[in-house]
């Protein structure tokens, strides 16, 4: 897929502004706080209809409007498509597709993809439990949208269920409770399953990357530690569901002293290893870094086997962190089929093959302005 041009009114510090994009490789350049990140917040928006950044829609809004605007033109498939994403600071958001409104999110999900890289991505590795459980629903979520809903609804299901054991004192809450452990069973392992179908095809392709990118020095590998045991994470649901069961009658007594949902996807791992260490554990930054840009290109890479389009990515200000070979690995690999948008706050560590296939957009204060690229320029 294509980003043909950007729109953006009164969404974070830019007013009125739109970008036109005429590169395989957009530069956004300029000091800290000007705005960089904000114009792959708006894309990240598109592919998602969620910010990292921000839980409200009034935090996207600027300060000095009741709403704002996101609006592109991109290319699908060969085919043009408009796309509007309207924000309130009060009230529930809009979302258009060729002028048509879309009632639900699952209409409008999968209209646009793509795949993230900032340094917040290190925490796949360094972080908990809950950050590689995000990280994986994301990609879910990109592949298969409806995944957004049936995550909604495991969520409200063990809030459900977690205010049912907190208040649990007699056995009148018995019958309420076994209806809700029945629908996390079930929402839980339709998740399950899911998850580890990702994971495995997910693996080789990371791994893959990984190897080439350390030089056949060091092999990753990535397995799905669902928190119900399975002998084969991979089982039917029939399987999963009945071993769910066992389990959630094990914690049955352990649940109603700590007052919470011991049992169910929301305590899965997905455990990460490099030469057979735990990631978290192995090796320097750099290593950790490599790590993530692989799993980057496994994620760019799978989504193009899957929906038939190649997504955008998205470089928030990590590309100057990586040394001229991972620099020149990840050009390699995505070549001038992926559209990338890249931020820094200066070009200098920049390698001259980034630059000259670029579009060079400098970023002041909500306001972009063209920059001539060493062998051309381009529009804004």
């Amino acid at each position: 897929m294509y980003l043909r041009s950007l729109h953006l009114r009164y969404f974070r510090n830019y007013v009125d502004q739109a970008i036109a994009l005429s590169a395989p490789k957009t530069i956004l350049v300029g000091d800290n706080a000007q705005g960089k990140t904000n114009v792959l917040e708006a894309v990240e928006l598109l592919a998602t209809l969620k910010s990292h950044r921000a839980s409200r829609d009034r935090e996207l809004v600027s300060d000095r409007a009741e709403k704002g605007a996101i609006l592109a033109e991109i290319e699908r498939l060969g085919t043009s498509h408009e796309l509007a994403v309207e924000l309130r600071s009060q009230g529930r958001r809009t979302v258009r597709a060729d002028g048509q409104v879309m009632r639900r999110r699952v209409d409008f999900l999968g209209q646009v993809n793509a795949v993230s890289f900032s340094s917040r991505d290190l925490d796949v590795v360094r972080g908990g439990p809950g950050e590689r459980r995000t990280w994986l629903d994301g990609i879910l979520v990109q592949l298969e949208p409806v995944y957004a809903d049936l995550l909604d609804q495991y969520k409200q299901v063990l809030r459900q269920r977690n205010a049912l054991i907190k208040a649990w004192d007699d056995s009148a809450e018995t019958a309420n409770l076994s209806a809700w452990d029945s629908q996390l069973v079930v929402t839980g392992t339709r998740v399950m399953r899911r998850r580890a179908r990702l994971l495995a095809r997910l693996q080789p392709l990371a791994a893959r990357w990984h190897q080439q990118i350390s030089g056949d020095r060091e092999v990753l590998e990535l397995a799905y530690r669902p928190q119900v045991p399975l002998e084969d994470v991979q089982s039917d649901g029939q399987t999963i569901q009945t071993q769910f069961w066992q389990e959630i009658r094990a914690k049955d007594a352990a649940e109603r002293a700590r007052g919470t949902s011991l049992v169910g996807p929301h305590r899965d791992e997905v455990h990460l290893s490099i030469n057979r260490t735990p990631a978290r554990e192995y090796g320097s930054q750099g290593q950790q870094r490599t790590l993530v840009l692989a799993l980057k290109l496994a994620e760019v890479e799978l989504i193009e086997q899957v929906v038939g389009d190649v997504p955008l990515l998205l470089l928030d200000d990590v590309l100057a962190e990586l040394d001229l070979h991972r620099q020149n690995q990840l050009l390699d690999a995505i070549a001038d089929k992926v559209q990338t948008l890249v931020t820094t706050t200066h070009l200098g560590t920049f390698d001259a093959r980034w630059l000259d296939a670029a579009q060079i957009i400098r970023v002041e204060a909500g306001r972009l302005h063209a920059a001539a690229s060493p062998s051309h320029s381009h529009r804004v």
